[in-house]
C-alpha cells in the first residue's frame, strides 16, 4: 500500500481480541492474585482458581463482581491466551499434558506483553497524522509478530525491556505527531498524580496522560479526544459521558477497570464492559 495514503484499511488489533473459547483458561491458573477488593481469595501463580470448571469455563462467570472477583472482569489478555494455547503449544492443554504446564504458564505473561506492544503498533498504523512513521512502525510490528511465533524456549528468552524501549520511542513520536494537530497548547500531565482529581467536563484534548494516575478521578463529560492514555491508570475513574472515542493507545483492560455508562464514547475496537 502506498505510504501517502491517510490510513490503513486493516486494523491489526482485531487479531488481538481475547477469545476465551480457544484458551485453556490460562489466566485462571498462571496468574497469582491476592485477597483484596478485587479478589475474594489469595491464589498462587500456577494454581488453578477454585472456580475453574473441568471444561475450562468459570463456575461463577455471571456473578464475578458480586462474588468478590471484580479483578477478573478487568483483566484482558489481548489475545495472548489463545495464541499460547493454540499456536505455541499446538492445542495441547495443561491438564492433558501436565509436563507442559509450567512452561505454558511462564510463557503467558511474555506473550501478553508482546501482544500489548502489537496492539499499540497496530493502532499507530491506523493514524493518518502518523503516516511519516508508518514504515518504522510496520517494521517493528512485523518483527514483534515474528517473536510471538517462537518456541516456548525462544519466547522465554525475549528481552521484553529492550522491545518495550524500542517500541516506546516510536510511539512517543507517533503521539507527538497526532497531538500536534489538536488546537491550543496542552500541558503535559505525564505520570502525574491525579488520583481522585475533579476533572468533570475537563477539556483534555491532545493531553499527554502517559502513565498518569487517574484512579477514582471524576472525568464525567470530559473530552479526551487525541489524549495519549498509554499506561494511564483508570481504575475506578468515573467516565460517565466522557469522550474517549479518538483517544490514543487505550486498551480493553483500562476500560474494564473504569466506571462508565451508556453515554461514554469508546473507540469502535473496544467493547463496552457489561458492568457499566
Amino acid at each position: 500500500m502506498p505510504e501517502n495514503l491517510p490510513a490503513v484499511s486493516f486494523d491489526g488489533r482485531r487479531n488481538l481480541l481475547a477469545d476465551c473459547a480457544n484458551c485453556f483458561a490460562l489466566c485462571c491458573v498462571a496468574l497469582p492474585f491476592t485477597a483484596s477488593k478485587d479478589f475474594a481469595i489469595t491464589k498462587a501463580a500456577g494454581t488453578a482458581c477454585p472456580n475453574l470448571r473441568k471444561d475450562f469455563g468459570c463456575g461463577i462467570h455471571a456473578d464475578l463482581r458480586q462474588r468478590g472477583f471484580a479483578g477478573c472482569t478487568s483483566f484482558d489478555c489481548l489475545g495472548a491466551g489463545q495464541r499460547v494455547s493454540q499456536t505455541t503449544f499446538g492445542g495441547r492443554d495443561w491438564r492433558a499434558a501436565p509436563d507442559t504446564a509450567g512452561q505454558m504458564f511462564a510463557v503467558l505473561p511474555v506473550m501478553r506483553r508482546l501482544h500489548e506492544l502489537l496492539w499499540y503498533l497496530s493502532e499507530a498504523l491506523t493514524l493518518p497524522s502518523a503516516v511519516p512513521l508508518r514504515p518504522a512502525v510496520r517494521d517493528l510490528r512485523d518483527r514483534i509478530e515474528g517473536l510471538t511465533r517462537g518456541t516456548p524456549k525462544e519466547l522465554l528468552a525475549v528481552d521484553l525491556a529492550a522491545q518495550h524501549d524500542e517500541v516506546d520511542t516510536v510511539l512517543r513520536r507517533t503521539s507527538e505527531l497526532v497531538r500536534a494537530g489538536v488546537p491550543g497548547r496542552r500541558k503535559s500531565r505525564r505520570k502525574a498524580d491525579l488520583i481522585g482529581a475533579r476533572l468533570r467536563g475537563a477539556d483534555l484534548r491532545g493531553a499527554d496522560l502517559r502513565g498518569t494516575y487517574l484512579i477514582a478521578a471524576d472525568l464525567t463529560d470530559a473530552d479526551l479526544s487525541s489524549a495519549d492514555l498509554i499506561g494511564a491508570d483508570l481504575r475506578d475513574a468515573r467516565l460517565h459521558g466522557a469522550n474517549l472515542a479518538d483517544s490514543l493507545f487505550l486498551t480493553q483492560p483500562q476500560v474494564n477497570s473504569a466506571d462508565g455508562d451508556a453515554a461514554t464514547r469508546l473507540p469502535a475496537i473496544l467493547a463496552r464492559p457489561a458492568h457499566w
